[in-house]
Order: C-alpha cells, then structure tokens, then sequence
C-alpha cells in the first residue's frame, strides 16, 4: 500500500509541476500576444477612446448649431421675400467701351 501511495504521490507533484508550467506559459503567450496587437494599433495610426468621444461631442455640437442656423435662415428668407416686393428682373446693360483720350505731352 504504502508503495501506490509514492507512486501517486510522484504523479501528483509531476502534474503539479506541469500545471504550473503551463500556467507560465500561458501568461508568457497572453503577454506576447497583448504586445503585438498594442503594436499592430499604433501602427495603425488609431486614435484613443477619449480623442473619439471628444471629436463625436464636437461633431454633434456642430450639428446642432448648423440646424439652428438653417431655421434663422429660413425664417429670415420668409421675412425678407414677404417684405420685398416683386418687380421684374433687371436687364443687364451692354457692355459698352468707353473711349479714352490720350493725356497730352
């Protein structure tokens, strides 16, 4: 009896061993792995979540104001053209050369 339980033992700190190997080498993996896609971003010419939200704050805003302006201009354009009576187009006149004199010496 006593000798299965040495042999467990030993299977039991061999897989022990193994266990914490692959546990190195999967931190090892995952470290490798974070670096190269942190590389492959700032190659990629990315920018941060912080810079998005900040161009997208300033985007809406802008928007914004482009929409209240528009409603000031329509309203303007109904106040001018209601107040502005209506009269034929104006013809352009010929363009016409003028003469010149020479300046005397």
């Amino acid at each position: 009896m006593q000798t299965s339980n040495k042999i467990f033992d030993d299977l039991a700190r061999v897989a022990n061993g193994a266990v914490s190997t692959l546990v190195g080498v999967k931190d090892e993996i995952e470290s490798l792995v974070r670096q190269r896609v942190d590389r492959i971003l700032a190659d990629a010419d990315m920018v941060s979540r912080e810079e998005f939200d900040a161009v997208k704050a300033m985007a809406a805003k802008a928007r914004a104001k482009q929409d209240r302006l528009a409603k000031r201009l329509s309203v303007l354009e109904k106040a001018t053209s209601s107040k502005r009576p209506r009269t034929a187009p104006r013809k352009k006149a010929a363009n016409t050369k003028t003469s010149q004199t020479k300046p005397k010496k």
